[in-house]
């Protein structure tokens, strides 16, 4: 509770002194000075005077019969009302005993008879004006801790020279600290331990940018968790050094939970808990930046319980909210099951169902590898939907008719892709209910295609459409080859020339790429021996080795049949491997590398810098050769964030005692860069592109 002294129009002086005559002149001196005067004899008046009439200011003898003007004093200051009253001691004692006596029975100031009455009325004039402002920062300070009180705000200040922390009584309440107790820190005890490092940590940052900073954390007290918000502002000296930290916190706890409540219901159904159709919608869109970002697909379903009006008019709409209850509840399990669908990626947003409104809803798959997982997730929200449901003693059966659009064949908008499937979901209407169609338009062309290329793809193996392409890897020093990469080319004869882009990912998929990779391996290797035998110079033959080769186990095998097939040196053959390859099947990936290393093959990184770029695995595994990604070379000449990525994976790779090679180089000014910082290899268009087996041998008398 705040309470104030209420103010006079003219300040009362209550003059204590046994001589009748200076109770005169006090008076007359007081009130030519403006003041209002009471005036008493002795102690045991005083007291009873000002307890009656409280008033602003004594002025007391020291020396009186019965209760001297020590003892007054000290029973004035012993009162609520008269320990900030300010009291002027007259005596007539001048030796320092007094004095020092005067000041411990409370006294505010002494004045020595015979008094200067001229000087006295400025004298009380001076001590009201300060006894004032000692009330009015009193009672700002009592407002200040009411309105840290009601906004549930402490305010502290922590001498970073001291270590002492000094807070209001606010900060001891939000945080439940006995003030009395001794030792301990009342701002960082009581910090959850999960927050402990981010509020150290904010703190240090504060002193550090010397700037303001707010930030939210949670504090453990004995009821449960609270919730605060926290501001800081450093002090500094004269010198610019930090000081002191000053600071408020807030508990929040409140706001937090209407905050939520809000989102709850701006964001949500309130009657399956689903998110509504405008988080799905937002949801959505983030999922679409991901996925143009990292080249995924994506997948909206579009649902509609087939004849769920006729269990709202037969059943009543009672029955009918516990059904949509029950169907979100069976969405949600199907879903979490096909959570096998996305790569465990942290940065993939994960899949959500939402409900749209009345029996309409949708879901959303992110991240989707196959064509085939959508609709086998189609097929189990089917079977899932339609088993029986028990409702107030009722067995109720429905269905569900499913619409399906997919990103980006079908749309590449949030909006175009939930009226696609909202479209297709029509369609599997008119189709019979009870099933699920994918929008015509795009997808059946897409998958068309793709049908066509996988069967291209094995006709392309039987009838050995595919070739051996060659590119030169050359000495940055001497400027000669002393490699080169064998990459395969595909010349259909009904598709025509199709890019590896096109065809390797699908291989990848089906697994085709293993018999790829040997045919390469086997082809490349026997023409490497012939240009051997025909006097070429013995240069690496360095060939790409796609990550199903661990998987199935084999790779170890088909190197030794190789090898051996063609009588090739394991010296000059150079495997290839992607940062994906390493990363996965880590231990089985260790022994295979090792046993082809102890053949004496040599093993290169590529596109180093691309992938997973981790220093735990270059040391690991028994590697020969780091390939820099073509993405930085582009442009090395020009953005200084790639020349400085290149230079510093260089003198990594050096360090670690491999040898580099920097892919895609094209211009001469990105060979100068490369070979002034140390590059030891680089292949791309400068010298030559890739070109077929019989334009290869020219190349070797060549010099750039």
């Amino acid at each position: 509770m705040l309470t104030r002294k209420a103010k006079r129009s003219t300040p009362l002086v209550m003059v204590v002194d046994d001589d009748q005559a200076v109770r005169l002149l006090a008076r007359e001196t007081l009130e030519n000075s403006g003041f209002t005067v009471r005036d008493v004899e002795n102690g045991e008046q005083a007291l009873e005077e000002f307890d009656v009439h409280a008033p602003d200011i004594v002025l007391l003898d020291v020396m009186m019969p019965g209760i001297d003007g020590f003892s007054v004093c000290s029973a004035i200051r012993r009162t609520a009302s008269g320990r900030d009253t300010p009291v002027l001691m007259m005596t007539g004692l001048d030796d320092l005993e007094s004095i020092d006596c005067a000041y411990e029975a409370g006294a505010t100031d002494f004045i020595t008879k015979p008094i200067n009455w001229h000087v006295l009325g400025y004298r009380v004039s001076y001590m009201l004006r300060a006894s004032g402002a000692l009330e009015q920062l009193r009672e700002s300070r009592a407002g200040l801790a009411h309105a840290q009180s009601l906004a549930h705000i402490g305010s502290w200040e922590w001498d970073l020279v001291t270590g002492e922390i000094r807070c209001s009584e606010e900060v001891y309440s939000i945080c439940s600290i006995d003030r009395s107790s001794k030792g301990g820190n009342p701002i960082l005890d009581p910090v959850h331990p999960l927050d402990r490092g981010f509020v150290q940590g904010s703190i240090e940052e504060a002193i550090g940018r010397r700037a303001p900073l707010s930030f939210d954390y949670r504090v453990t007290l004995g009821v449960g968790e609270r919730t605060l918000h926290a501001e800081l502002v450093t002090v500094l000296d004269e010198q610019g050094e930090a000081v002191c930290l000053t600071g408020t916190i807030q508990d929040i706890t409140e706001r937090k939970h209407a905050e939520e409540q809000i989102r709850l219901l701006a964001y949500y159904d309130a009657l399956t808990g689903l998110p509504n159709r405008r988080f799905f919608l937002q949801q959505l869109e983030q999922a679409l930046v991901f996925a143009n970002r990292y080249d995924r697909m994506l997948a909206v379903l579009f649902l509609d319980l087939d004849r769920f009006k006729l269990v709202n008019d037969t059943l009543g709409h009672g029955v009918g909210d516990r059904l949509l209850q029950d169907v979100a509840d069976r969405l949600l399990r199907c879903v979490r099951r096909g959570d096998c669908l996305a790569r465990a990626d942290e940065e993939c947003p994960p899949s959500l169902v939402s409900r749209l409104g009345g029996d309409e809803f949708t879901i959303m798959l992110s991240d989707i590898e196959h064509f085939q997982d959508v609709a086998k997730i189609a097929r189990r929200i089917l079977e899932a939907v339609s088993v029986p449901y028990s409702l107030e003693g009722q067995e109720v059966f429905v269905s569900t008719s499913i619409g399906i659009s997919l990103y980006p064949f079908d749309a590449t908008t949030a909006s175009d892709l939930i009226r696609n499937a909202d479209g297709a979901m029509y369609q599997a209407k008119e189709q019979g209910r009870n099933g699920y169609q994918i929008y015509d338009e795009s997808m059946n062309a897409k998958a068309l295609e793709r049908i066509i290329l996988e069967s291209q793809l094995h006709k392309a193996l039987k009838e050995e459409e595919f070739t051996v392409y060659y590119q030169p890897q050359v000495s940055n020093q001497s400027g000669r080859v002393v490699g080169i990469e064998a990459l395969v080319r595909w010349n259909s004869k009904e598709l025509g020339l199709v890019e590896p882009g096109r065809f390797l990912p699908l291989a990848e998929e089906n697994g085709l790429v293993i018999q790829i990779d040997q045919w390469v391996m086997r082809e490349a290797c026997r023409q490497h021996k012939l240009w051997l035998d025909s006097g070429l110079p013995p240069v690496t033959l360095a060939i790409n080795i796609s990550g199903q080769q661990f998987v199935k186990n084999e790779l170890l095998e088909t190197v030794t049949s190789v090898l051996k097939e063609s009588g090739l040196d394991p010296g000059l053959l150079e495997l290839e491997l992607t940062e994906g390859v390493l990363m996965a099947h880590t231990e089985r990936t260790v022994k295979t590398l090792q046993a082809l290393k102890g053949m004496g093959v040599r093993l290169a990184i590529d596109d180093f810098g691309t992938g997973f770029s981790s220093l735990s695995y270059l040391k690991r595994f028994p590697l020969d050769v780091l390939k820099i990604d073509r993405t930085f070379i582009n442009d090395i000449t020009t953005d200084p964030d790639d020349a400085a990525i290149t230079l510093a994976t260089i003198e990594m790779a050096h360090t670690l005692k491999l040898k580099v090679i920097a892919e895609g180089v094209e211009t001469k000014p990105q060979l100068d860069f490369l070979t002034k910082n140390g590059c030891d290899m680089y292949q791309g268009y400068l010298f030559s592109k890739p070109v077929p087996s019989k334009e290869l041998p020219r190349l070797f008398n060549c010099r750039q």
